[in-house]
Order: C-alpha cells, then structure tokens, then sequence
C-alpha cells in the first residue's frame, strides 16, 4: 500500500509585473493506494494548482508546508522522476507532441519506470495495448497518429486514460477527464478508471459535476475553497453540492469567499 501526503501546503504564482499570488493557503490531504477521492469546488479554487504542485510543475512555487509520497518529500523531484517514482497527471488539456506517435510514447513512458535490463518486449506491448484499446473502444489506428496531434476533445481524454492503463502508476492525478464529454465517452472513460481500482492504485479526480462521480464513486469527496479543503465526507457529499450549490456550504460554515470565476 502506497500513500500520498499533501501537508500545510501553500502555493504561490507569478502574476504580471513579477507580482505572486497565493493560490494554496494550507492544503492537506492525505490518500492511500485502494482509495478514490474527488475534489469539487468553484472555479478558482486552487483545485488544479493542487494537481499541479503534486506533479512538479515550476510554475508553482511552493512557500510552506510538504508533499510526500510513502514517507518522503518529492518537493526536490523534477517531473520525470515523480512520474517514475508512480505519480501520473491526466490533464484538461492534453498537449500535443508531433513526430511522436502514440505506440511510441505509451512504450516509451512504460519503459522509464522499468530498469534497463527489464524493459517491455514488442509482445508483450502490443497485447497490453490491444487489450486496453478494445476497453476504451479505441481504433488500433489512434496509435499510429502523433501524440494528440488533431485529436478532437473526447479522443484526448480517452488517449489520456489509455495512457493510465498503460503506465499502471500507483497514483492518478485527473483534473477535470469529463469536460466536454458527451454521455457515451464519459461512460468509457469511467470505465477505464474503475478498471484500476484496486489495492495498488489510488487517484485523485478533480471535477465540478456529480455525472462522472455517478459512474467513478468516490470512497472520499473533498470540497475546496480559497485555497484550502473546507470539508471532506464520502460520495453524498458530492450529491448535496449538486442540490445545493457552493453557497449553500459557504453559508453553512460561515466562510467569506468570493466563488470567482478563474481556471485555477
């Protein structure tokens, strides 16, 4: 059993003119291998600057607090190493990488976590592959075309949980994998995911609508606000927000926070 620990996180960004902002402002959260937690919140809120931190991305300069993966800080890890060590961020928006194609990638990325002398035979590739194309209802033809490259928004999320399937790393990061999804990608998707679960994977899904937890039930629902985790219960949680709103909590902790209308 892995464990992933977000402790008194606090984050800041730059702004113009060299101006920081603090997004995170004491975060903690602790998940274990075997466990979904979402996290809702308004727009804002500091939900995939959460993600981000956790992943490595230097735009986020990290001011307090730690984040440690199975007792140790990874705060000194570049991308690629907390990516080996089994962290994976499934993005809103996937970028695109031209002259790489799939199949080339997905082999690649399995083989940076193995050791040089254990790495993935074709074989064995292609029957993995194979496997979770037909899950995700997937052409094999998706992996002959450069990485995202003219992806229409639904491929890109289904490329992104194929990737996941793939790679097999013991914690998934996945910000917002339903937006722009019609109902039938959403439920291949999800099924993608749940075909993870188990004791040796655990993921974080950020999301703003109860749909996609209709069909990836969290055992934990995290709600943030202003940069901070306001208050955590299991998946009726979720439920009460989509009958009540962010303002209905607001109201009920007696917090004072502007739900502003921005990306992070």
């Amino acid at each position: 059993m892995a464990t992933l620990e977000v402790k008194d996180l606090h984050v800041e960004v730059k702004e113009e003119k060299d101006q920081t902002r603090e997004i995170l402002k004491g975060v903690n959260l602790t998940m274990k291998t075997g466990e979904i937690h979402a996290i809702m919140g308004p727009n804002g809120t500091g939900k995939s600057t959460l993600a981000q931190t956790i992943m490595g991305n230097s735009a986020y300069h990290v001011t307090q607090g730690d984040i440690l993966l199975n007792g140790d800080s990874i705060l000194g890890m570049p991308v690629d190493e907390r990516a080996r060590k089994g962290l994976f961020l499934g993005m809103q928006y996937p970028a695109e990488i031209k002259g790489v194609t799939n199949a080339e990638f997905l082999r690649a990325a399995i083989n940076a976590r193995r050791p040089e002398d254990d790495q993935i035979s074709v074989m064995a590739f292609l029957k993995e592959l194979d496997k979770n194309l037909e899950l995700l209802d997937m052409s094999k033809e998706m992996t002959e075309r450069y990485l995202n490259e003219g992806f229409s928004g639904g491929e890109k999320k289904r490329n992104e949980i194929l990737q996941l399937l793939m790679i097999k790393p013991s914690f998934a990061l996945l910000d917002e994998i339903d937006s722009g999804l019609d109902i039938d990608a959403l439920q291949v998707v999800s099924k993608g995911v749940n075909s993870m679960r188990g004791d040796d994977f655990g993921s974080l899904i950020i999301t703003h609508y109860q749909r996609l937890l209709n069909y990836i039930v969290p055992d934990v629902v995290h709600v943030m606000m202003d940069g901070q985790i306001v208050k955590s219960g299991d998946a009726d949680l979720a439920k009460k927000l989509e009958k009540e709103g962010y303002a209905g909590l607001r109201d009920e902790l007696g917090l004072h926070v502007n739900l502003v209308d921005d990306n992070r």
